[in-house]
């Protein structure tokens, strides 16, 4: 019966050795992927400020600049990308000269005003912020092409889309649902 007991406890033994020495650590195995983040950056304060006025090798470069740091950084570029567009270019509707108005354009963040109208262009306020019903686009062109009165060149003075294709909310969040 000792006998038994013994190669039983052999057994067991043999058995768990064998376990062990199956369990040694390997480093066959990869390290796991490590989860990566992405950030998107875009300022677009302004639409279409950065997809008009700066090159293509400057578009991610801008879009990550402080916008302190974008009239040093991208006024050369904006400025040639304007006069080569408009080669005829003097001043526009807002008297502003090319240099003058890269100046204003330059840094693409959107202005509030806290204390009067809202408006990117109506006539009197110029880039005081800017409502969901402003023409962005048209004011934009109009600056660009309409040289002093606004008027020259005018089939590139509007993008011809004079308004959402559904009515905007009046509370929040006042965009139209796009269902």
């Amino acid at each position: 019966m000792k006998k038994f007991y013994l190669n039983k406890m052999m057994v067991v033994i043999l058995i768990i050795t064998a376990g062990f020495a199956a369990c040694s650590k390997s480093n066959n195995n990869p390290a796991p992927t490590p989860t990566v983040y992405y950030d998107q950056a875009d300022q677009v304060g302004r639409p279409a400020i950065n997809t008009v006025f700066i090159p293509a090798s400057g578009k991610d470069s801008f879009n990550t600049t402080i916008p302190t740091q974008m009239p040093g950084l991208f006024a050369n570029d904006m400025k040639t990308s304007l006069l080569t567009l408009n080669p005829g270019y003097t001043t526009n509707l807002l008297g502003l000269t090319a240099d003058q108005f890269i100046g204003v354009v330059s840094t693409d963040v959107l202005n509030a005003s806290t204390t009067g109208v809202t408006s990117f262009y109506n006539g009197t306020q110029v880039l005081t912020g800017r409502t969901l019903s402003d023409d962005v686009i048209d004011v934009e062109l109009t600056l660009v092409f309409g040289g002093p009165n606004g008027a020259e060149n005018p089939g590139l003075t509007s993008d011809h889309v004079n308004g959402n294709d559904k009515a905007f909310l009046t509370s929040f969040p006042y965009e139209a649902s796009p269902w």
